[in-house]
Formats: structure tokens, sequence, C-alpha cells
């Protein structure tokens, strides 16, 4: 069984969370894109840990993780998160972990070149993390990227890395004016972080292969959500990755399986970090309370994250983007405590109601059109069960699930492990 996690919206949608619950029943956990601009926050009985580059499945014993090759892994970054999880009590080993050979190094001038140029855009800003994640991918693209599998060849890496910081400096030094970089001193932060790695790199690719073949259960962990792809996100205030589910073979390195399932994650009502369209959005008092409720802040970057009601037009666009079989629905509870609950039902374009997400000026120019549901003003964190929860909590996800066209298979009632309902 090949299975996607994937976010429905803007990302934040608590993958790392499903995740961790639903690998109890597989072998294999793989993030297959993206890097450390984004992280998955964890809560279960070791603590509460938040994950920006290792699979959340590195949180069980028996799980197997995988960096695939579609990720872009600041390898510092890496090694202190490795550390970090260890000194936590979490055991990490190359049978437990194994990065792919392919992966592509987020270098210290990606992340120099991602600040400089948001702060040349100033106000026009695209709301980076500023982690170097599109510089990186963009390099990868323009065949100037290293990737994790040179590190095995350290000279010949010196002399393919002069030529790339000679290229480098051009943007650096010569277009921004900053004092140039230095090949030797990026060379000794490759040894450094990248030798302690050295016994997880391998070839990822033909480990999943077999691994597949000999009927393991693999799971497929995104970051982000398809609002934030590349391709079918809100372009350009978007991740520089593909994060549907159709790329996760890929980006795993087994470009020759199929996907069995897909499970889309997503929330009882809306958040986004970033710049960018966000039509559902609210502001002021009310915003405050619904983000105070729920503790929106970004788990890499602390960043307050936009609030609003549940969004039926984009998310409805994400179950068609992610091919979603099924629906994970998260932090339900955190609406407990309103009398009635908004809901964005439909925009407004151009004068005229629509149901369908649009693109470019017309979703910069939308409305949103909410309506209300009657809220249920308990606590609904003990609740195990459909027919325990509030009448009109159930009409509100029946509301939801209706509303997208996909079934809602689980229904998180907490941040425990254990705080969730599996609908039969």
């Amino acid at each position: 069984m090949l299975t996607a996690i994937v976010g429905i919206n803007w990302g934040d949608e608590g993958k790392g969370r499903m995740v961790d619950l639903l690998s109890e029943d597989y072998d294999i956990v793989v993030r297959y894109q993206g890097g450390n601009n984004a992280g998955h926050t964890v809560v279960n009985d070791k603590g509460k840990f938040i994950l920006n580059l290792l699979p959340s499945g590195i949180l069980r014993d028996d799980v197997v993780n995988v960096m695939g090759n579609g990720m872009v892994i600041d390898i510092q970054h890496l090694c202190t998160e490795m550390d970090r999880l260890r000194q936590a009590g979490i055991n990490i080993t190359p049978d437990n972990l194994k990065i792919s050979d392919r992966a592509n190094i987020c270098m210290p001038y990606h992340v120099l070149q991602d600040c400089l140029e948001e702060d040349r855009l100033a106000g026009k800003k695209f709301g980076s993390t500023r982690r170097g994640i599109s510089p990186v991918y963009a390099d990868k693209y323009f065949k100037k990227g290293i990737q994790l599998g040179e590190l095995f060849d350290m000279s010949a890496l010196k002399e393919r890395l002069k030529d790339i910081v000679e290229w480098k400096n051009l943007f650096i030094a010569k277009g921004y004016g900053n004092p140039p970089l230095d090949t030797d001193e990026l060379f000794a932060w490759l040894k450094k972080y990248g030798e302690p790695l050295l016994p997880y790199i391998c070839d990822a690719g033909h480990y999943l292969d077999s691994a597949a073949k000999d009927g393991k259960k693999i799971m497929f962990e995104a970051q982000l959500g398809a609002l934030r792809d590349i391709d079918f996100g809100i372009y350009p205030y978007t991740s520089s990755s593909n994060t549907i589910a159709a790329y996760a073979p890929v980006g795993a390195g087994i470009p020759n399986h199929k996907l069995t399932k897909t499970i889309g994650i997503m929330k009882a009502y809306s958040t986004c970090v970033g710049e960018g369209p966000f039509t559902c959005e609210m502001f002021g008092d009310e915003a405050e309370q619904l983000r105070k409720a729920g503790n929106e802040y970004g788990a890499a970057t602390g960043r307050p994250r936009r609030v609003g009601g549940f969004d039926v037009v984009a998310s409805k666009y994400g179950v068609r983007a992610q091919g979603a079989d099924e629906i994970a629905l998260t932090k339900l509870d955190v609406l407990s405590y309103m009398d009635k609950i908004p809901v964005c039902s439909a925009y407004e374009v151009n004068g005229e109601r629509t149901e369908i997400f649009p693109h470019g000026k017309a979703l910069n120019e939308a409305k949103p059109i909410i309506e209300y549901l009657p809220g249920w003003n308990c606590d609904i964190s003990k609740c195990r069960s459909v027919s325990e929860l509030p009448q009109a909590c159930v009409a509100y996800i029946k509301y939801i699930e209706d509303s997208v066209g996909c079934r809602i298979k689980y229904i998180s009632v907490g941040a425990g492990r254990e705080e969730y309902i599996e609908v039969e």
C-alpha cells in the first residue's frame, strides 16, 4: 500500500499530527518535497515535537523514514534537528533514517540570496521564510545544485563548488552588492555538516522500490498544501516545489509506482502563513480570538497565521488538486467556543457568485460570501465516536463533507495522539 498524506489548503493543516497517528500501520514514511521552510507539530506520549525536515514517522521506533530526492535539505539544520530529537530520547540511526543521494543541499548562499531578495522587494515581498528554498530549487533547475551524494567525493565537490561560487558571486557580490562568497568557508561548512550524514545517505529510490515490491506499507508525507503548489497554487505566492500527491512517487524516487490512496488533511477553519490572496480572512478581535484558540503561529517561523472561517471554494479545489480519497478534519475542537461558526460558502467575483476557485486577478479581487452555522459550545476533546458529538457539531461535519465532495474519515478533537475519531 502506498498512501499520500497531503494538505488540502495553504499548509499548516495538521499533516504531521495525522502522519504520527496513522504511521502506526505503516512500515515506511517518506518526505518527498520541500525543505525546512515549514514545520510539523506532533504531540504524543513522548512529548511535543516540531519537525522541519525529518519525516514525522521518526517518532515511532519501528518505522523507517526516508528523505526523498524531491527535498532540499539544509544539512546544518538537519544535524541540529537530529541532535535535538536524540536529546529528547528519539532513536535515529541509519537503520531508521535514509537520505536520498539525489536530494539537493540548501547552502548558506541560498539562505543569503533569499534574504537579500526579500529585502530588495520590501513592500512587494512574497512572504518568504528566508530559509533559501526558492534559490535552491532555482539552482536545481539551473543544474548548479549540489546533491547529497556528492559528499562522498569531497575533492571533486570542492572543484565543482569553486565554479558554482564564481557564478553565484555574479548575483551576491555584483548584483546585490554583498561581500563575495568564499569557497573555502563554504567547503568547510559542507565537511562539518555533511560528513556526519554520510552513513544515512543512500540510493533511496532503490530502497523504496524493493520495499514496495516486498509489500511494505509506505506513507508519503507532504509539506504545505495544494494552494502552495508551484503549479496549482496561488502563484507566485507559493512554495517552490510540487506539494500535490501526484508528485509523491517522483519526489520519493519511485516514479514507477502508483499511489493506492490519498488522504487529504484540512482544518475545520482556515489558516494561512505568508502573503497572497486569502479570501476568507478574518480581521480584528474576531481573528485574534480564533488565532489564540487554535494557537495559530507558524511551527517553523513563529509568525502569526492569518485565520478565517472554513473556505468551501478553496477546499473543494484542494480536494480535486490532491485527488483525495478521504479527508482528515483537524482542530474541530478549536471552534467549540463559538456561538455561531462562519463559513465561506462561495466567492463573489465581478459581482457574480462562484463556487469555482479563481486564478490570478479574479482571485485577488474575490470577496467572501459568508454563512453561519450553529455552534455547540462545549468541550468535545473526550469524544471518541461521532455519536458522542453534539448534534450541531455533527451537522457542521456533514456540511463540510457535502460541500467539498469527499468523505471525512478522521476527525481530530484535540492535539494528543489519541484525541481523534475514526468514522466507521
